[in-house]
């Protein structure tokens, strides 16, 4: 089974604009679905939407994991290592891998 090596840098954070996307609403721009940082709480949108700004926020800041910030999912995407898992509620690891 592989393993996020980034765990580490979780932190418990708030996200920063919890109405949508934080580019998007700065630009008036449309998103499906929203991913929330889990080391500084950027809120940004899904590789589905146009602009994929969560996706960004990794190419270009670096942190590694997001989390699904839409009602009833709870799981996180680790981009450099490509795994999708269940955060514990604590932000220390994982529950389990999906």
């Amino acid at each position: 089974m592989n393993v996020c090596t980034h765990l580490g840098l979780i932190r418990d954070v708030e996200p920063h604009t919890p109405l949508g996307c934080e580019e998007c609403l700065a630009t008036g721009s449309r998103w499906v679905h929203l991913r929330t940082c889990l080391t500084c709480g950027h809120v940004g949108c899904c590789d589905s939407s146009p602009n994929r700004h969560a996706s960004r926020h990794y190419a270009t800041i670096g942190h590694p994991i997001a989390e699904s910030f839409e009602p009833g999912e709870d799981w996180a995407w680790c981009y450099p290592d490509e795994i999708l898992f269940e955060p514990s509620p604590s932000g220390e690891g994982s529950r389990s891998h999906v």
